[in-house]
Formats: structure tokens, C-alpha cells, sequence
């Protein structure tokens, strides 16, 4: 079963998502927070697996709890996808460098909010590649935002550092190991020893990190 903790500020909008949430057999609401002060307060009781969490939120904004709840190593396990309009924040590049998991269009279908939630519980992907590298592009692309390479990516080897490249352009386990022509456990072996090198806490930060130290260039595949 994925538990999971609903924070938005609009009653209206967290009733829509956990209708469609509480369908699910293995799917199951455990909590609903209206700012980002209270989804804190819920994640270190309840520990929940994924927190669906809108960016805007009164007082403690989604942006700020995403960034205590990656920093409170109690909650190591909790998988943060933050719940945005795409052209309404410029805020989303330290997001995900913060560690939020991805992001969700809030008129997502569905389909693809049920498959995002068990992706992020299972740390198997990004979420939304499509928009989550779009993202990253953008923000990765100005000159503030970095360009000096890290020493941390001296300690990867040469295979590793094309697996990067390869979850930098949205690949999942399965698909790098076909791309690589090697077993899905050897695939997944990299991933997890990639994010024990970078001191990354998921996939999304790995990403943020191909593109931040130009691993990888924005806009290209």
C-alpha cells in the first residue's frame, strides 16, 4: 500500500485528487494539509511515502516544507512531487536541487497522476520527464545557474557518467539497460552507486546535477 499526504490550500482541489487517489487498492489518502507548516508536521508523524504538494501555499509555502522535509534525515523515504501550473513559478530549479522528486501540471490526467504517484514510491524515475527537463533546461541555462564543474563527478567512472546522461534525458532502469545492452540489475547497480557518489537523495537531483555542471547541455537530447 502507498500512503500518501495531500497538502494544497484549495479544499476543492485536494477532494478532486484524492477521489481520484482513493479509487486505488494500493493507493490510500492518509492525510490532507492546507499549508506547508501542517504537511511537515503530518510527514514526520505518519512518514508517508509520497507527498503530493502544491508550491503555493499560505505561510509555509510547498517550496520551504519540500526543502525541510529533504533536509530531516527521519524523512529520508518520503518522496516529494510538487503540484505546479508550469508557467507560474520561477522557483522550481531550487526545488528540485532541494529535493522534490518532480513535478505534476495540476490538469494532469489521471492516468499519469495514479503512475507518478507509484513511480516516485518506488524511486524508480523522474516524474513528468517532459516537463521536469524543460524545467531544468530553462533554469540550468542561465548563467547563474552554475556552468563550474563539481569534483564529486571526478569520482564517477566513464560508464557512470554516461548513465548519468542517460537519466538526465528521462531514462528509466529498464530502458538504460536496453540502451546499454546490459541487465536491468547492472543498469540499477550504476544508478545507486551514481547517487551514492553525488550524495544525491533521488533521481531528480541527478538530473539537476548533469545539467548544472554541463554533463549534459540544455536543449540538446
Amino acid at each position: 500500500m502507498i500512503r500518501i499526504l495531500l497538502a494544497d490550500d484549495q479544499r476543492l482541489v485536494r477532494a478532486g485528487i484524492r477521489g481520484i487517489l482513493d479509487d486505488e487498492d494500493d493507493l490510500r489518502v492518509v492525510a490532507e494539509a492546507a499549508d506547508g507548516a501542517v504537511a511537515l508536521d503530518a510527514c514526520r508523524e505518519l512518514r508517508p511515502d509520497v507527498v503530493l504538494m502544491d508550491i503555493r501555499m499560505p505561510g509555509v509555502d510547498g517550496l520551504a516544507a519540500a526543502r525541510r522535509i529533504a533536509a530531516d534525515e527521519r524523512l529520508a523515504d518520503v518522496k516529494v512531487l510538487m503540484l505546479t501550473t508550469f508557467d507560474l513559478d520561477e522557483y522550481v530549479y531550487g526545488a528540485l536541487r532541494s529535493g522534490a522528486a518532480g513535478f505534476l501540471l495540476k490538469d494532469t490526467e489521471p492516468a499519469e497522476l495514479l503512475h507518478a504517484v507509484r513511480v516516485a514510491a518506488r524511486g524508480d524515475a523522474l516524474i513528468s520527464p517532459s516537463v521536469t527537463r524543460r524545467l531544468i533546461a530553462e533554469f540550468a541555462a542561465r548563467p547563474e545557474h552554475g556552468g563550474a564543474p563539481d569534483r564529486r563527478l571526478d569520482a564517477l567512472t566513464g560508464r557512470e557518467r554516461e548513465v548519468m546522461r542517460l537519466i538526465a534525458a528521462g531514462r528509466t532502469n529498464s530502458e538504460i539497460a536496453a540502451e546499454l545492452v546490459v541487465s536491468p540489475l547492472t543498469a540499477k547497480t550504476h544508478v545507486s552507486r551514481i547517487m551514492a557518489k553525488l550524495g544525491a537523495r533521488d533521481r531528480a537531483q541527478v538530473v539537476v546535477m548533469a545539467y548544472e555542471y554541463r554533463l549534459v547541455t540544455p536543449g540538446r537530447p
